[in-house]
């Protein structure tokens, strides 16, 4: 947690991981972020895996430093209520359909109304620009990346797509929002009032694939890319298996990658060899060690399968090698070379599911800042009462009317 946000507040209206991931990562830097919720808890609320208890670890992580309100968002006072907390925050992140009561419109309309003035940013995550519904999974089944990856010795016209497990387009949409609204909010302080700024999710897929250059590739080839199993593309990368089996990655894109590579493996003699039967010279850049992978694979993984992994490591870290050895998720979370020492984790917070687990403050470490402790989730409607009173000035008697009759709840909290 870094302070540099803390004259921000931002509502968020928002469910599973790309809006939510929006607003966490402006909570770590410091912005008070409130999200706003039915009081039930949104469709993301009881999003698997759950602990005992039933909550939700993936929406306890995506909420971290947020405050909760829980409305009755079926009802039209509910509904009304999240606007006009919209409106007085004068800056939202949702990904609730534009053609809904959040509307960009409805907000402005309202923000005009109470603060006199035509100022109101929003940030709205789309599925497909046209308005079709899209999540990660399909849009990155319309990019490509599925049928580049697998095997290389599998046929190009009957194996299967592979899809990536964790929901990388989600989480890149959450920090292009991010910025997204950093932008705008500069672009109102320079005098250039509101902003809607919408963000398909399958936007940021394809434009994605466009920037890394893969559109260009494969249209200037006029074909679709070869699968390589784990090898880089481009480039010479490659995981290998040590003497006992551990299985480890490398990675040599530079001259000097490729050169300690050579030196901690012992081969610069094999490689000469090779250089001389090939009329090559790998150290010359990545289109040489790239066309002739296989037979320089063959030659490090004759090295690596002849010793342990752990003189492996320790050669390849005295030639300052890039590399490193696969772990599974529970050897990771476990593991004190990844956590111990990393100041991006701090103490475990009070989580409301009560499971205390390593958990992370800003992922940017300001050397000449000290990081606050990582926040915990709220419960729902924890801060139902205080941001009614603060943000729209109701009283207590006021927001016990709405209490008692369903339109706000309070604290899921058990006793």
């Amino acid at each position: 947690m870094y302070n540099l946000l803390n004259d921000l507040s931002i509502v968020e209206v928002s469910s599973f991981v790309a809006s939510p991931t929006a607003g966490l990562y402006c909570a770590q830097m410091g912005a008070e972020v409130i999200r706003v919720d039915h009081k039930a808890g949104g469709l993301d609320y009881d999003r698997f895996m759950l602990t005992e208890e039933g909550r939700s670890l993936s929406w306890e992580n995506l909420n971290r430093a947020k405050k909760s309100v829980a409305l009755d968002l079926r009802s039209g006072e509910g509904r009304e209520l999240c606007v006009a907390l919209a409106a007085t925050t004068g800056q939202c992140i949702t990904n609730l359909p534009e053609k809904s009561f959040f509307s960009h419109s409805a907000m402005a309309k309202a923000r005009q109304e109470r603060c006199g003035t035509d100022d109101m940013i929003s940030v709205r995550i789309l599925g497909w620009h046209d308005g079709r519904q899209a999540m990660d999974f399909t849009v990155n089944a319309a990019s490509g990346y599925p049928l580049m990856t697998g095997p290389e010795e599998w046929d190009p016209d009957t194996a299967p797509p592979v899809n990536q497990i964790m929901p990388a387009w989600d989480f890149i949409t959450g920090a292009y929002c991010a910025f997204a609204l950093m932008a705008a909010l500069r672009h109102r302080e320079g005098g250039g009032g509101g902003s809607e700024m919408r963000v398909p999710l399958a936007n940021v897929a394809i434009g994605t694939m466009a920037n890394a250059g893969v559109m260009a590739e494969v249209l200037y080839r006029g074909g679709d890319r070869e699968r390589l199993g784990n090898a880089i593309w481009g480039a010479f990368g490659r995981d290998f298996r040590s003497q006992e089996g551990q299985r480890f990655m490398v990675a040599a894109l530079t001259a000097k990658q490729w050169n300690g590579l050579v030196a901690a493996f012992g081969l610069a003699d094999d490689i000469a060899a090779l250089e001389r039967e090939l009329g090559v010279d790998f150290s010359s850049g990545d289109e040489p060690r790239f066309t002739h992978r296989q037979r320089l694979f063959d030659l490090f993984q004759s090295v690596a399968g002849s010793l342990p992994y752990a003189e492996l490591a320790e050669r390849m870290a005295a030639k300052g090698c890039t590399f490193e050895h696969y772990r599974t998720a529970f050897e990771a979370a476990n593991d004190p070379v990844l956590l111990d020492s990393n100041p991006m984790f701090g103490p475990a917070p009070a989580n409301p599911s009560g499971f205390d687990y390593p958990a992370t403050r800003s992922f940017a470490n300001i050397p000449d800042r000290e990081a606050g402790d990582p926040q915990p989730a709220p419960y729902l409607g924890e801060h139902s009462e205080e941001v009614l009173a603060e943000r729209l000035g109701l009283s207590s008697g006021a927001i016990g009317k709405l209490i008692d009759a369903g339109t706000v709840s309070l604290s899921d909290k058990s006793d």
